[in-house]
C-alpha cells in the first residue's frame, strides 16, 4: 500500500522551491536522483542544481510564460558527483496555505517510463471499463495508462507523467481530494464519483466534471490498481440551473399584487443566474392604468420600476428608480419594443454605438463597469406590451448564448403574467376605491346633537369592500347615526354599499324608528339578493348595519343593529363598556324582526361605531380586539366643563374634550398591523352634546282655534327672551298654521315646542292623531288650503314624523345674526 504522505514517495524525486527559488523541502527520491542530502540543498537556491541541458537531449523546453501556473520541460542537473543528469520535470505552482506562503512543487519521475510487466493488462482493463477520457493507476496510485482524451484534458506528453501520483501533476486541491478518494477505493473496492469545476488547458472557463473512481482487479480479484475517468457534464449542469431558474422565478416572482414589487423580484431572480445587471422599465400606463391604445413608438418613454445589481448599490444604473427615460430607436430597449422580440447586441455593435453617442452618460458608465453584452427582452402578457426587460453582462465573460435568450423569455414572460396582473388589480382597486370614496360622505354634518369623526381604511390585500358610515341630522335637532358592512370586496362590494347608504338615508328622512328601518332595509336586500341570482339559484348579497339615532334634548339614544357588532361607549368620567343591546339578524335572512334598545347618554359621551374588519385582525379573536379597542378609547382625555351656551361651536367643544380625530388615529394605530388590515375598516365616532332646558319652550294647546292668539303672544315673549325679536314675525305665522291645523284635523293632546341654538329655530307641534298633513294646491276662491304651502315658502325645510302616540308637524327656521 502508499504512504500517506505523498512527499515520502521515494520512487519520485519531489522538491519545493519558496517564492524567493530558494529549495525548501527535499525528498529521498531526489536524493536518489541527484545524489544530495537534504541538508546539503534545503536553504540554497535552486538555480544551483541548473546545469545546461546536454546537445543529444530531445526536445527544448518551453521558458514559462509570465504569470504561468505550471512548466515541464526537460532540464539538465548537477548531480552531487559532478556530472549532468538529464530530466523531464514538472512544476506547478501551490496557492498559499495556512499561513505558508505560494511555493512550487517540482517533481520529476524516477522509473523508466516503457511498460513493466502487467502494464499491458492494466492498460486493456481501463480501455474496455473507461468511455471516456481515463486514467489508471496502481495500487501505490502512481499513473500507469492514460488514453489520449485524458492527455489533451491535462495537456501534459502521455509518456512522461507515467509513475506520477494525482498531487505530482495537478497541486490543485482536487488533487488531493482525489487521492483520497482512490485511496478509498483501493480500501473497500467500491466506487466513488465526485463533482467538481475546473478549467481544462484548452478551455477558457471551469466546467463541470464528473469524476468517477473505480476499483481494478486482478484474476484473483484483488484490487491492483484504479481507473479514474472524467465526464464532463457542463450543459446538463446549465440545463439544471436554468430549470432551478425558472422554478425559482414562478415560486419568487408575483409574491404579491404590487407591480413595483414584482419588478423588483424579477430584477433579483436573475441576478448573478442569468446577468450581472438587471433592469425593468414599463411603459407609461395612460390614463391611470388604462391598457395601451396601440403598439409604443421612438422614441420610448419608460419609467424606471427595478433594478438589481451584483455590485451592492447598483452603480451601473443610469436611470434612478421612478426616473422616466425617452430611448431612442436605435437603443436595445426601443429596439425590442419595436421589433417585439428579444434583441441581443454587444457593446461595440454598430447601434449601441450610435445610441451611447447620443448619451453620453450611459457610454460612460457602460466603458467604467465594462459592460460588454446586453439582452432586452419585451415584457408582454395577454397580447399587450408592458415594459423591457435588459439584461447585462460586465463580470461573466460570456455573451449571452441562444439558450439564455430563451431562458430570459421564460422568465420575463412569467414575470409580465404577474405584472399585468398586478396593473389589473392596482386598476381595479382604483376604480373600486375611487366608486367607495365617492359614495361615503366627504365630511360628517356639524349637529348641535354631537361632534364627529370617522376613518375608513381599504384592506391592504383584498382590496375595497362594502364598510360605510353615516351621519345624518334629524328633525328636533336629532341625528342618526349608521355604520354598516357589506359582505365581499370590490366594485359590486362598493355598488352594493352605494344602495344601501342611500336607501338608508331615504329611510332616515320619513323618520323611521331603528327597527323599522332595519326591516325595510333589510326587505331590500332581499330583493338584491334575489336580482344577483341567477337561472333560480339564490343571489349571496349580505351586509349588516348598525343605526342609532340621539336626541340632544332628552339625550336618548335610540339604537338597533342587524348583525353588527355593539357600539362601545366611553362615559365623560367612566370606564369604556359595549352597550347591551339585541343583536338582530343579519340583513338579507328575511322574515326575522329586529329590536331597539334605548339608553340614557351622559353629555360629552363618546359612542364609538365600528365595523369588525377593526377587531378581527390578524391572530386576534373578537374578545381581544374589543378588549384592545375599550383600552385605545379609555386613553380618551377627560372632558372639562363644557360652556352652556346656545349651540356651543365645534372649536369649544374641541377644547374642551379634546380632539376626536387624534382619538381615531390613536385607535386605528393601536388596532391595526403597520401593513393595514385584512378587512376594510369603517370607524365612526360621535360625542354627544346636550341643549339645556333654557333652550327648549314647551306648551300644551287646547282644542279651541279661538285661543290660538294667546299662543302666538306667548311664543313672540319667548323668543324675546332668547334674543331672537328679528324671527319672531316669521315664527308667529309659522306656529299660527301649525297649531291652527292641529286644533282642525289633530287629536288631542296638542303640544307645541320650541327648540333654538345659534344656527336654527325649530317649531314642531305634535297630536295624538297618525294621519299625515300634505301640501295640495289650492284653487283660487278655496278659503283654505294654503296653510302648509306658506310654512314651506317661510321655512328652511319642514315635515312631519310618526311616534308611539301619533305624529309631530316640525318646521326649521334660520336665525338671523344680531350683530
Amino acid at each position: 500500500m502508499t504512504s500517506d504522505n505523498p512527499f515520502d514517495d521515494a520512487s519520485t524525486a519531489r522538491a519545493v522551491i519558496d517564492e524567493h527559488g530558494t529549495l525548501t523541502r527535499w525528498s529521498e527520491g531526489a536524493r536518489r536522483l541527484l545524489g544530495h542530502a537534504p541538508s546539503e540543498v534545503v536553504g540554497r537556491p535552486a538555480a544551483e542544481l541548473l546545469a545546461p541541458v546536454p546537445a543529444s537531449a530531445a526536445g527544448t523546453p518551453r521558458p514559462p510564460d509570465p504569470g504561468e501556473r505550471r512548466w515541464y520541460g526537460t532540464v539538465g542537473l548537477r548531480h552531487r558527483d559532478g556530472r549532468t543528469v538529464t530530466a523531464w520535470v514538472l512544476a506547478h505552482l501551490r496557492p498559499a496555505q495556512d499561513g505558508t506562503p505560494d511555493s512550487w512543487l517540482v517533481v520529476s519521475p524516477l522509473e523508466d517510463a516503457s511498460p513493466a510487466p502487467g502494464d499491458e493488462a492494466l492498460a486493456h482493463a481501463a480501455l474496455v471499463q473507461s468511455p471516456c477520457a481515463s486514467m489508471v493507476f496502481d495500487e501505490r496510485l502512481r499513473l500507469r495508462g492514460v488514453n489520449h482524451a485524458m492527455a489533451d484534458l491535462v495537456d501534459l506528453p502521455a509518456a512522461r507523467i507515467i509513475g506520477l501520483r494525482p498531487t505530482d501533476f495537478d497541486g490543485r486541491a482536487q488533487g488531493s481530494e482525489l487521492e483520497a478518494v482512490m485511496r478509498r477505493v483501493l480500501a473497500t473496492g467500491e466506487r466513488r464519483e465526485m463533482e467538481t469545476f475546473l478549467r481544462a488547458a484548452d478551455q477558457t472557463r471551469a466546467h463541470a466534471w464528473l469524476l468517477r473512481v473505480a476499483p481494478l482487479t486482478d484474476a484473483a480479484g484483488r484490487p491492483c490498481g484504479v481507473c479514474f475517468t472524467a465526464h464532463d457534464f457542463t450543459e446538463h449542469v446549465r440545463a439544471r440551473e436554468r430549470l432551478q431558474l425558472v422554478n425559482e422565478a414562478s415560486v419568487r416572482i408575483g409574491s404579491t399584487l404590487d407591480v413595483t414589487r414584482t419588478a423588483q423580484e424579477l430584477a433579483e431572480v436573475c441576478v448573478p443566474a442569468l446577468a450581472d445587471f438587471v433592469s425593468v422599465d414599463l411603459l407609461e400606463a395612460p390614463d391611470h392604468g388604462a391598457e395601451a391604445a396601440g403598439p409604443p413608438t421612438a422614441p420610448v418613454a419608460l419609467r424606471r420600476a427595478a433594478h438589481h445589481s451584483v455590485t451592492p448599490g447598483a452603480p451601473e444604473a443610469v436611470a434612478r428608480l421612478g426616473e422616466v427615460e425617452a430611448y431612442p430607436k436605435t437603443s436595445p430597449q426601443a429596439a425590442s419594443l419595436l421589433a417585439g422580440r428579444s434583441v441581443v447586441a454587444g457593446a461595440q455593435s454598430d447601434s449601441v454605438a450610435e445610441w451611447l453617442s447620443w448619451d453620453e452618460r450611459r457610454f460612460r458608465r457602460i466603458a467604467e463597469h465594462g459592460v460588454h453584452a446586453t439582452m432586452s427582452v419585451p415584457l408582454q402578457a395577454r397580447g399587450t406590451t408592458l415594459g423591457v426587460v435588459v439584461f447585462t453582462r460586465f463580470r461573466q465573460p460570456e455573451s449571452f448564448s441562444a439558450d439564455d435568450v430563451l431562458l430570459a423569455e421564460e422568465v420575463t414572460a412569467r414575470a409580465a403574467v404577474c405584472i399585468d396582473n398586478a396593473r389589473r388589480y392596482s386598476r381595479e382597486r382604483e376604480t373600486a376605491l375611487a366608486l367607495q370614496r365617492s359614495l361615503l360622505p366627504r365630511s360628517l354634518p356639524q349637529t348641535a346633537a354631537v361632534e364627529a369623526a370617522s376613518r375608513y381604511l381599504p384592506a391592504a390585500r383584498a382590496g375595497v369592500g362594502g364598510d360605510w358610515f353615516d351621519v345624518i341630522p334629524l328633525s328636533g335637532m336629532r341625528v342618526a347615526m349608521v355604520v354598516g358592512d357589506v359582505v365581499g370586496h370590490g366594485i359590486q362590494a362598493s355598488a352594493t354599499m352605494g344602495r344601501l347608504r342611500t336607501a338608508v338615508r331615504t329611510l332616515a328622512d320619513i323618520d323611521l324608528a331603528p327597527d323599522e328601518l332595519l326591516t325595510h332595509l333589510d326587505d331590500l336586500v332581499v330583493r338584491l339578493s334575489q336580482e344577483a341570482g341567477g337561472e333560480g339559484s339564490p343571489g349571496e348579497v349580505g351586509a349588516s348595519c348598525l343605526y342609532a339615532v340621539y336626541d340632544p334634548v332628552s339625550r336618548r339614544c335610540t339604537l338597533a343593529r342587524a348583525g353588527h357588532p355593539a357600539p362601545v361607549l366611553v362615559p365623560p368620567r367612566g370606564t369604556p363598556r359595549r352597550v347591551e343591546m339585541p343583536a338582530g339578524p343579519a340583513l338579507g335572512v328575511g322574515g326575522l324582526p329586529f329590536e331597539s334598545a334605548e339608553l340614557a347618554v351622559a353629555e360629552g359621551s363618546v359612542l364609538a361605531f365600528y365595523t369588525d374588519g377593526l377587531i378581527e385582525c390578524g391572530d386576534r379573536d373578537v374578545e381581544t380586539g374589543h378588549r384592545a379597542l375599550a383600552e385605545a378609547l379609555a386613553a380618551t382625555p377627560p372632558s372639562r366643563a363644557l360652556p352652556r351656551s346656545p349651540g356651543t361651536a365645534p372649536a369649544a367643544r374641541t377644547a374642551a374634550y379634546g380632539s376626536l380625530d387624534e382619538v381615531c388615529d390613536r385607535v386605528l394605530h393601536a388596532l391595526l398591523p403597520p401593513g393595514g388590515a385584512a378587512d376594510d375598516v369603517a370607524l365612526l365616532l360621535a360625542r354627544t352634546c346636550g341643549l339645556p332646558a333654557s333652550q327648549v319652550a314647551t306648551w300644551d294647546i287646547p282644542a279651541d282655534p279661538a285661543l290660538v292668539g294667546p299662543i302666538r303672544k306667548q311664543v313672540v315673549e319667548q323668543l324675546a327672551r332668547w334674543g331672537l325679536s328679528e324671527t319672531s314675525f316669521t315664527a308667529e305665522l309659522v306656529v299660527s298654521e301649525l297649531v291652527t291645523n292641529a286644533i282642525r284635523y289633530g287629536a288631542r293632546p296638542i303640544r307645541l315646542r320650541l327648540i333654538h341654538d345659534a344656527t336654527t329655530l325649530i317649531c314642531e307641534v305634535s297630536d295624538t292623531s297618525h294621519t299625515a298633513p300634505h301640501l295640495r294646491r289650492a284653487k283660487t276662491f278655496d278659503e283654505g288650503g294654503r296653510g302648509l304651502l306658506l310654512v314651506a315658502q317661510l321655512t328652511q325645510r319642514w315635515g312631519s314624523r310618526h311616534t308611539a302616540d301619533g305624529k309631530t308637524i316640525w318646521a326649521e327656521l334660520g336665525l338671523l345674526d344680531e350683530d
